[in-house]
């Protein structure tokens, strides 16, 4: 019987990998604002196409940054996709504003532009499209419909590197895209994050306030103009992306194959995956899929506990968190559906899927 656990995920990046380069950043003494750092920048921005990139510590901070450089205060509302991480609700709950959460569709995951246009009022300030576990049907339409009615878009596309929609890249369709570099993504930095954007002022209040509203002068000292933040990505943590970024492709590829797997064989009990438009294509960051109703999802995740597999839910419904619950009263029926019933398996180069699917059917 084979008793080694199967982790939910293991980042593509290996200490012999980054060694070299962790050698010559000792060597240096730079270990923030050098050339891993400039080099990573270039390298997101040639992936993307987005005119502009700027690299924060996480997608937690870069999506908080995005509100606060378009003034998002008390009284604001942001309009949010309800199926996602606590964290796209949180930096809009911290700056005083008011998250409307935004019921998904049950087959995506995601916000569609109908359910968003209704929740719009005229104190919507912004709104935030969550490409759920890497998915990003449908942010096109939520595009358009953010133009029409002038409100800024951010993307939270803290899953979804290398996704795409309409053959444009993620980061290059909104007007502001927000990735992470968390151990879970497919780019692991250990943590970190990066914000896209076409808009030159945008980026210029980025390099000011994430740099402590510092600016290069023509002195020895820098000149500090306006009070800021220190958001900056290290350069170990750079480096780390840096050799990854070259093999994303390749990584997207086999997740795909993983998938494909999965899909073919659980659909034989009932699974259900989570819908990709024909427009779109995603990175497969996270391959989730709902559970059938003869079977508990939590009776599911404990069975594969027990044999040594680690699982998790989709993610969560933000409107059914207790304290935004308690606060706000949202009745959204999907997302808290998906959240109660929804499975992400395992999924990284070399994982025994036939050992996972032969689990799940012993249940």
């Amino acid at each position: 019987m084979n008793t080694e656990t199967i982790r939910l995920i293991r980042p593509s990046i290996n200490l012999v990998d980054v060694l070299p380069d962790f050698e010559k950043i000792f060597s240096s003494g730079i270990f923030s604002s050098g050339k891993y750092n400039q080099e990573f920048q270039l390298k997101l921005k040639q992936l993307i196409g987005s005119n502009h990139i700027s690299l924060t510590t996480s997608a937690t901070t870069a999506l908080w940054s995005c509100l606060k450089m378009l003034n998002i205060g008390k009284g604001d509302e942001v309009l949010i996709s309800d199926f996602s991480f606590p964290a796209t609700a949180n930096v809009v709950e911290d700056l005083g504003a008011k998250p409307v959460l935004v019921d998904v569709s049950p087959d995506t995951f995601n916000s569609e532009a109908s359910e968003i246009e209704k929740l719009i009022s005229n104190n919507t300030k912004a709104i935030i499209f969550v490409d759920a576990l890497g998915n990003p049907s449908g942010v096109s339409k939520v595009s358009k419909l953010s133009k029409h009615y002038k409100i800024p878009l951010i993307e939270d596309a803290a899953c979804s590197i290398g996704s795409s929609e309409n053959n444009i890249n993620c980061g290059n369709i909104a007007d502001l895209t927000c990735f992470s570099f968390h151990p879970r993504k497919l780019i692991c930095a250990g943590e970190g994050g990066a914000i896209s954007t076409n808009n030159k002022n945008w980026k210029e209040w980025f390099d000011l306030k994430l740099a402590h509203g510092g600016k290069k002068s023509d002195g020895h000292f820098p000149e500090f103009e306006t009070f800021g933040y220190n958001f900056r990505l290290s350069e170990i943590q750079s480096a780390m992306s840096l050799i990854q970024i070259d093999n994303l492709k390749n990584l997207i590829k086999s997740r795909k194959e993983i998938f494909n797997f999965y899909k073919i064989e659980l659909n034989k009990f009932g699974f259900e995956e989570q819908k990709i438009n024909k427009n779109a294509k995603t990175n497969y960051q996270t391959i989730a899929f709902k559970v059938p109703k003869i079977k508990s999802r939590d009776q599911l995740i404990y069975f594969l506990k027990d044999h040594k597999i680690e699982t998790t839910l989709g993610t969560y419904s933000i409107s059914s968190l207790k304290y935004y619950n308690s606060k706000y009263k949202f009745n959204n029926i999907n997302s808290r559906y998906l959240m109660n019933n929804s499975i992400a398996l395992p999924c990284y180069e070399g994982v025994d899927c036939e050992r996972v699917v032969d689990t799940i059917k012993r249940l």
